[in-house]
Order: C-alpha cells, then structure tokens, then sequence
C-alpha cells in the first residue's frame, strides 16, 4: 500500500486542501442529519418549531437538504477528487491558491445558506433555493474547481486517465452547465429574483436540474469514489475496466433525459414526460452495470468483509445504490407514479440513495482518507467504525422501511372511493394513519446522526495522535 521510493527533491501532493474538506465533510455531515433530525420531529409533532418563523420546517427542510447534498456531500466529492486526481495522475494539484479559494468559497456558500434559509430568502427551486448573490458565488466556485481538476489532468504524468477522473470530470463539467442554466434569473433586490423562465418551461428546466443535480452530483461523483476507493481498501483491481467504460458512457447519456419523471399529470405535454419514462427505464441497465463491476471488485476477497469495516461501508453503500436505481425507474413508470407521487414513499426513495449510497460510501471514502492524511496506520479506533457502521445502517433501514410503507398506504387512501364515487377517506384521516411510520421515520433518523457523532469523534482522536502529512509525488506507476 505504500508509495514506491521516489527521487530526491520530488515535489509533494497537496494534501493540504484535501485535509481541510474531509474534516469539515464530517462537521457538515453532523450538522445536516442534526436539522434532519429536527425537522423529522416536527413532522411527528408539529409544535416544535414553538412558532418561532426561523424554525419551521418550511425553512429548515432547504436547509437540511442544502447541508446534507451540498455542505456533507459537496466536501466529500472535493476532498476525494482532489485526492484522486493527484493519486492517478502522479502529480501535484493544478493552481494552490484557487484550490484553496474553492475550499473557503465553498464554506462561504454554505454559511450563506444557513444564514438566508431559516430567514426565508429562497427561489423557491428544489434543491436550488439560494438567491442570486450565493448563486454567483457558487458559479465562481464551481468554474474555480473545474480549472483546478481539469489543470491537474492535463499536467498528469501518466498517460491513461483513470475511471474515477472520468466520472469526477462529468460530475464536475454537468453541474456546472445544469446549475448556471436553472439558476437564471432577474433580480429585484438583493434578497429577491424571479427566475428568467416561466410556466411549464421554468418545471422543464427545473427538474432537468433537479434530477441531475441527483445523476451527476450524488451519483457521477460518487462512482468516482467508488472506482477508487473499494479497489484500494480491496486491494484488488476494478473487476472489469471496459465495463467500468461502457458504464460511464451510458451513464452520462441516458441520465440527462431522466428529469420529466418529475412532471407525470402535469402540464408538461405527454411526449415529454413519457420520453422522461423511458429514458428513466434505459437507466436501469447503466446502473446496475455499475454497481455489479463495484461489488464484484471483491472477487477472491471477498472473506475480506468480515474484519474490515471500511470495505462494508464501501461495498453496502453500492447494495443500496443498486436498490434506489432499481426503484426510481420503476416509479417513473405512469402507473405507478400515479400511486407514489406526492407520498412519502418519495422521501423513503431519496432517503436510500441519500443515507444508503451517498452517506455510506462518503462515510468509507473519508476513513480510508483520513489516517492517510494524518500520517497514521489506520484509524483512531477500528472498533468504532464498526459500531458506526451497524448503527448507520439500521437507521437507514427503519428509515426507508417506515417511510415506504407510509407512502403506498398514502397513496392508497388519497384514491380509495366508495360506490358513489367519493373518497373514502378525507385527507386528514391519512395524516393520522402516518403518525407511527413519522416516530419511527425519527427513530432511524436519530440513530443515524449518533453513527455522524461516533465519525466525529474517531476523526478528531485519529486527528489529534497524528499530524498533517504531505505524501511525495512518485515519479513511476506506484500504488497510492
């Protein structure tokens, strides 16, 4: 697992950046599930928000999700690319000092969300409810990062390009198109803008943003993730490479025609939301073409799972990416659309993906980085990382299961009529119905946050018995 012994005077990685993103991945992985958590019990008991406006859970849940997909998993997906970059391409990052803007402009944003969001400036856009002023300074950031990666390519000192830099460079190249195209807008003042779209073409744009913001920010990235660091912590090459190819092609193609699944029964004409179907479908196959080439990385070693918490963080995370890209294309479909949309089965579908693929395999990714990093043989405590590990995925279990049940027995209510055509039941009473599945949905909630805390602490003890290191640069093909 060490680096090969490399000529004196050979420059260093920049490691510095990379340290500075992974610890506050963790900080802001703690503070996201922690608003989760809180808003949870405010759906289960609607007075803990004590009618104060910057607590409700209208302003908390952008907040909760802003944290989560772009504080926790943004630092997550900077922190390993930048690492990754460096690792397959034998170099040092491209421009310091802009990689050190992007590490403090990035904070800047997410500080300025936490700021605006509870005080009720929004755009009212899902998953992109920041005003303009931070929507500029994400854009700058964003640009920023990709001179950066793409420096760092072009100055590689090997001659192939490594899988996970492909994914990584999609990820990076598609949310910066996705998110300067959804965000425009005219502003009226600097708290308040309206977007430059209107009607069903601002949904269109929307949810094309919406649900990429889904394929490329918490999937392409991830798989970025995924064809490093299991093959590393495996010590086993990719199980198939021109797999891992094809994947990727298919991938980046099929994703960008998914987002009309978002705008089944509405006014969005029925081509486009049945293009968006049957795109949705297509991506099946990508999809579990990707999670097979991860999991069967383990091929031979696969005895390997049973004392190395690391890897069952890795290897779980791609079951439930299997399982949320299996169930998204089947809840595209019209039929059963019509059952699940606007019920909680949605939350439980997001939640998988979400806990299940994005947290745990950030979660795997920064323990692997962090002892390296620090200049340790492992972990601070082994032990814990398997306490996290059993303790995160119970949560996400009761989670998901309280939340899909829910959301059929929703779905079903709201269209149970009786013999002379009225509803059988009024809303309220399926309001009612959800209040166990909501405590349960809590119960999970909160053993996830206590798995962050338990991250928390073993990260700051792994960080205070080591001390920063500055791996060298190797001059010939070695393994990182």
């Amino acid at each position: 697992m060490g680096s090969q012994p490399v000529a004196a005077g050979a420059e260093a990685y920049n490691y510095s950046v990379v340290r500075q993103f992974s610890v506050m991945t963790v900080v802001w992985g703690v503070v996201g599930m922690l608003v989760g958590v809180i808003i949870a019990a405010q759906l289960a008991w609607p007075a803990l928000n004590f009618d104060i406006p910057y607590l409700t859970y209208s302003r908390l849940r952008p907040l909760h999700t802003n944290a989560v997909i772009f504080a926790f998993g943004g630092c997550a997906l900077f922190a390993s690319s930048y690492y990754v970059v460096q690792r397959t391409c034998q170099t040092r990052l491209f421009a310091a000092p802009l990689a050190a803007f992007t590490f403090w402009g990035w904070q800047l944003v997410i500080v300025a969300a936490a700021i605006t969001l509870p005080l009720g400036y929004t755009s009212g856009k899902e998953y992109a409810e920041l005003e303009w002023p931070i929507d500029l300074l994400i854009a700058v950031v964003w640009v920023s990062y990709a001179v950066v990666f793409f420096g760092t390519i072009v100055k590689r000192r090997t001659p192939h390009i490594y899988v996970a830099n492909w994914f990584f460079a999609a990820f990076i190249l598609t949310v910066a198109l996705l998110h300067i195209v959804n965000s425009a807008a005219i502003p009226v003042s600097m708290t308040k803008s309206y977007s430059a779209y209107a009607g069903v073409q601002d949904a269109m744009i929307q949810w094309w943003y919406g649900h990429n913001a889904v394929g490329f920010f918490l999937t392409a990235g991830f798989l970025g993730m995924m064809y490093y660091f299991i093959p590393k912590q495996a010590e086993r090459p990719v199980y198939s490479y021109r797999l891992s190819i094809v994947h990727f092609w298919a991938l980046i193609f099929t994703y960008m025609w998914a987002g009309p699944h978002h705008l089944h029964y509405t006014a969005l004409p029925d081509w486009a939301q049945s293009i968006g179907m049957v795109f949705s479908l297509v991506l099946l196959a990508p999809s579990w073409g990707g999670m097979i080439n991860g999991i069967m990385t383990l091929s031979g070693a696969w005895h390997k799972l049973r004392d190395d918490p690391i890897l069952k963080f890795l290897i779980v995370s791609l079951s439930f990416y299997g399982m949320s890209t299996f169930e998204g294309p089947m809840m595209s479909i019209k039929t059963v659309n019509a059952l699940s949309h606007y019920t909680d089965w949605t939350v439980g579908h997001v939640h998988s993906g979400a806990l299940g693929w994005v947290g745990l395999v950030s979660m795997g990714s920064i323990y692997y980085l962090l002892p390296r990093l620090y200049g340790r043989a492992e972990m601070y405590s082994k032990r814990l990382i398997e306490v996290h590990f059993w303790v995160a995925t119970i949560g996400i279990v009761l989670y998901i299961a309280a939340m899909w049940i829910a959301g059929v027995m929703q779905g079903l209510m709201w269209r149970a009529t009786n013999a002379d055509g009225t509803l059988t039941y009024a809303f309220v009473e399926s309001v009612k119905a959800t209040f166990p599945y909501y405590v349960i949905r809590l119960a999970g909630g909160i053993l996830y946050l206590g798995g962050m805390l338990i991250m928390l602490y073993n990260c700051l003890q792994t960080i205070r018995v080591g001390k920063p290191v500055d791996a060298r640069v190797a001059l010939t093909v070695a393994h990182a």
